[in-house]
């Protein structure tokens, strides 16, 4: 069965992250946008196990379901479908290793609600797992993995975002050069990176080292709406074992859902406080300096990738999977409204395709442009059209900036 998955967000325990991010909400707005299997983030927080193991009833393939009791009643009928939860959570390990500060986030699966226990159990005799959602342990990484499958065989642990500058494992300020160096002998136990907003599978698969890596990709959402504005498409049996079991192996794993890289927040090189964002040359000629203060640009993940990679911008590879560029449909139809994104004009007739059409996915990938013309207007099937075909322009992201995305120009 083919069906799409969203495996890393956070919930309301998390620093910066919405409240509105509960179990009810994830899962509504899973269907809205039309996910099968949604992380539940932050399982290592104490008060978000404890509300994940009061909502939710296991379910008979390793994953869970929302109780009943708890469904939301406004969600529309032509999205209304089946959403299970996978236990994920993300860990923050600052570390030093061969002179060097490190700081890399991971995120974790597990199969269950004892094997969380059993990884939380070591990881809170190393941090305090109660300040926040996604906790900060002075941990090697490569012992964390060991921490996660001496606990659990079945869990898995991938390197989250794998190329944002400053926490990574390929970032420019505290990352490093290969999987090798990082995790030594236990790198073969990594199957997967997650190639995070600012890179797509194009540019992981510039680097060689990586042919054997399954790219997955998921939208770290913060708020519900962010949801799935990157996910991964999956062609198995919905369970937790296939689902690992296709990220290994890569049979079963059909290819992923990615923002255009460029309107990432760290894309390009620059100084946000500057204003000032360079191309990997222009850093280059300016010695890695911003040009209006003197200090040092955050190197971002177009020159990280151009440094490492030992294959030319282009390369293509038949075996690799497919993956799809998108830009969320809010976006769009804030263009098309001409105003912003938040307004209440973007969620009303957001709300209306979703009711006429069906879920965003299906919307923005596979509906036929005459469909979504009836149900909303020339301009967001001129919209969706371009965006399929990749006619946009797009002002690259910096320095924790998004890149800012126009269908129209």
């Amino acid at each position: 069965m083919q069906f799409i998955a969203d495996l890393h967000i956070h919930s309301k325990y998390s620093r910066a992250t919405s409240r509105d991010m509960s179990p009810e909400s994830i899962w509504k707005w899973a269907q809205l946008k039309g996910i099968t299997i949604i992380g539940t983030g932050d399982f290592t927080h104490p008060g978000w196990l404890t509300e994940l193991k009061e909502k939710l009833n296991p379910a008979d393939n390793g994953l869970f379901r929302l109780k009943e009791e708890f469904f939301p009643d406004d969600i529309p009928a032509s999205c209304k479908s089946e959403v299970f939860f996978l236990l994920s959570a993300e860990i923050s390990c600052i570390y030093s290793k061969n002179g060097k500060t490190r700081k890399i986030h991971s995120i974790i699966f597990a199969p269950d609600f004892a094997d969380a226990a059993k990884i939380n159990s070591v990881l809170s005799k190393i941090g305090n797992l109660k300040s926040d959602g996604r906790p900060i342990l002075g941990l090697n990484a490569k012992e964390l993995l060991k921490i996660v499958l001496d606990a659990s065989p079945d869990a898995m642990l991938v390197p989250a975002h794998a190329w944002t500058p400053h926490f990574s494992v390929f970032g420019a300020m505290s990352g490093f050069d290969s999987l090798e160096e990082c995790f030594e002998e236990w790198t073969p136990y990594i199957h997967a990176i997650e190639t995070g907003l600012s890179s797509d599978p194009a540019m992981n698969r510039r680097l060689s080292a990586l042919d054997r890596i399954t790219l997955i990709s998921n939208s770290d959402a913060h708020s519900p709406a962010k949801i799935g504005r990157e996910a991964n498409i999956f062609n198995t049996e919905i369970s937790y074992k296939h689902v690992m079991d296709a990220i290994k192996t890569k049979k079963g794993f059909l290819g992923t859902i990615e923002f255009f890289p460029e309107e990432g927040k760290y894309h390009y090189d620059g100084h946000s406080s500057c204003g000032v964002s360079l191309s990997p040359e222009e850093t280059i000629k300016h010695n890695y300096l911003c040009p209006v203060c003197g200090k040092k640009v955050t190197v971002g993940v177009m020159h990280r990738v151009e440094k490492l990679a030992d294959r030319k911008e282009g390369f293509k590879s038949r075996e690799a999977p497919i993956f799809h560029s998108t830009i969320p449909l809010p976006e769009l139809i804030a263009e098309t409204l001409k105003v912003g994104v938040n307004s209440k004009a973007v969620a009303k007739a957001y709300q209306q395709l979703l009711q006429k059409l069906g879920n965003e996915f299906k919307i923005l990938m596979s509906l036929s442009l005459h469909e979504i013309e009836e149900a909303g207007s020339s301009l967001i099937r001129e919209a969706i059209s371009r965006m399929r075909s990749g006619d946009i322009h797009i002002t690259p992201g910096f320095d924790g900036e998004y890149g800012k995305v126009n269908v129209f120009e």
